[in-house]
């Protein structure tokens, strides 16, 4: 199963990792990624800690756990590419509301951050998919 489809389709949580330049780690629930045309994924950020972190440390990694029990899902490991802030595009990306507790301050800036697949792996075991 490709990429785009399994995560247009899952069902789960996901939870995306970043650090600062001094290597001070982040955690932070994410959606699904965009799986963009031409092979990078992207993520809808506000400019909270993830983001911030981005901006001297491109790596980040993002786990993937499916709904239903067990052991289930993907890692990603990821590397940004570039980010935009054009608030059509992002809004046209936008799979549904943003969940209670977590809408944006009024006039918050958002981004569409783009990152090369490093690699991807299963939520458990060393293998790569």
């Amino acid at each position: 199963m490709e990429l785009k489809e399994y995560f247009e389709t899952a069902k789960g949580t996901g939870v995306l990792a970043t650090a600062d330049s001094k290597g001070r780690v982040d955690v932070a629930i994410y959606g699904h990624p965009h799986v963009m045309e031409n092979g990078t994924v992207a993520f809808i950020m506000a400019d909270h800690l993830s983001h911030e972190n981005l901006q001297s440390n491109p790596y980040a990694a993002y786990l993937f756990v499916e709904a239903g029990g067990g052991y289930k899902g993907k890692r990603l490991y990821l590397t940004k590419v570039k980010e935009e802030t054009d608030p059509q595009r992002i809004a046209a990306l936008r799979r549904r509301t943003t969940p209670a507790g977590c809408h944006p301050s009024e006039g918050e800036q958002r981004f569409l951050v783009h990152f090369r697949l490093d690699r991807v792996g299963p939520l458990v075991g060393n293998e790569p998919e």
